[in-house]
Formats: C-alpha cells, structure tokens, sequence
C-alpha cells in the first residue's frame, strides 16, 4: 500500500480497508466476498482507477502500441464492467450507486492524452450500459468528468501543468478544480439526493466543458 494511501487511511481512523487488482477476476471476486463477509452487504462503489503506459502519453496517437491500447482498456475501462459484476450482488435491495471519474479528454482531443481519452470513451459508454443493466436491480450508475487536478497519477501526463494554467484562465470560474469540488459532487451522486439520477455525467471542471476553445 502506498504511503499517500496509509497516511488518509490513519487520517481516517484506520478504517477497513483491502488490496485489490482489479485486472484480475480472482482477486476482485475475493475482495467482494470479504466486503460480503465483514459488512454482508454493499451501499455504493467509487471507481477511481485509470493507468497508462508513460510512453502512450505523449507523442503521436497513431503509435499507440496493442498493448498500450489493451492495458489502458483493461485497467482504466473494463474494470468498472468487473467489479459492478460482483458488486451487484451485494447492493441490491440498498439503493446501490456507483460512480465512475472521467475526463472530457474522451470527447475532444487533449495533447498527450491519447489513448487514455479512448480508454475514458470507453469508460463513459460502459457507464451507460451498467446504468440500463443494473436500474432494474435498483442500482445507479455514473460519472464525474473532473477538471485537471494535480495528483500522483496526474503527473504522467506531458506538460499537465500548462494544461492546469489553461483551464484556469479559459473557464468561466476562471479557476482549477479541487479534490474537495469532486468529493461533494460523488457525495451527492451516491447519496440519496440523486436517487432518481442514473447513466450521467456531472461535469465539475469549474464549467470549462462548455467553451469553444
């Protein structure tokens, strides 16, 4: 476990917490059937997972290795279809939300994004798709498309600080997003405040989605 994650995990009071690769079937089934174990049921999932290779983000799209292109697939897109699959079991009957973090890279081209904007694409559109499967089990499904924020993952990203600059100058709150702006957005989201919202995407990006540049 990372040390960024065990110092919010201590701020937290040491709550329960499990490794899980969501890449692996096995290991996603296990993680659920100890959530199944400890709480025996499921309120809500926050799917905040995406990886890269570093050299798929940057250079030309049109280099994009197979693997690359599989492995963004994988652990930024399918996952979600893998862990609503065993989670559902556990939430239905609980008014069960799910919310998925995206990014407007999946609708317009964002220098050195690349293949994660396909793989966001993807995302978006599972996100639909669970929606429809899972409404009937009484289960929600959607995303948060967040502004750039500087995190660990962010830092991937070629140039991000000049993608920081930009969105804080063009957007009409003429500012960057916080983790604390994309927090109460999936509050809301999970809670039942949006119980009759599912298969959307809340933009919070201090409203940069809606310029023409």
């Amino acid at each position: 476990m990372g040390q960024s994650l065990a110092k919010l995990a201590d701020s937290l009071g040491d709550p329960w917490r499990r490794e899980c690769d969501v890449t692996s079937e096995d290991a996603v089934k296990a993680f659920f059937d100890a959530v199944r174990e400890e709480f025996g049921g499921l309120d809500y999932l926050v799917h905040s997972v995406a990886f890269a290779k570093r050299e798929e983000l940057g250079g030309s799209f049109v280099d994009t290795s197979p693997d690359g292109w599989a492995m963004a697939q994988d652990v930024s897109a399918y996952s979600l279809v893998r862990l609503c699959r065993h989670a559902a079991p556990l939430m239905e009957g609980r008014n069960g939300s799910v919310v998925a973090l995206t990014y407007l890279g999946s609708e317009r081209v964002v220098p050195n994004y690349n293949v994660m904007g396909v793989a966001k694409a993807s995302l978006e559109s599972a996100m639909r798709y669970l929606a429809s499967d899972l409404g009937p089990r009484g289960i929600r499904v959607n995303a948060i498309s967040a502004g750039p924020i500087r995190t660990v993952s962010a830092s991937g990203v070629s140039d991000f600080k000049s993608m920081l600059t930009f969105v804080a100058d063009k957007s009409p709150l003429r500012r960057n997003v916080t983790i604390e702006d994309v927090g109460k957005a999936a509050r809301f989201l999970l809670s039942e405040d949006a119980a009759g919202v599912t298969g959307q995407i809340l933009f919070v990006d201090s409203g940069y989605h809606i310029m023409g540049m």
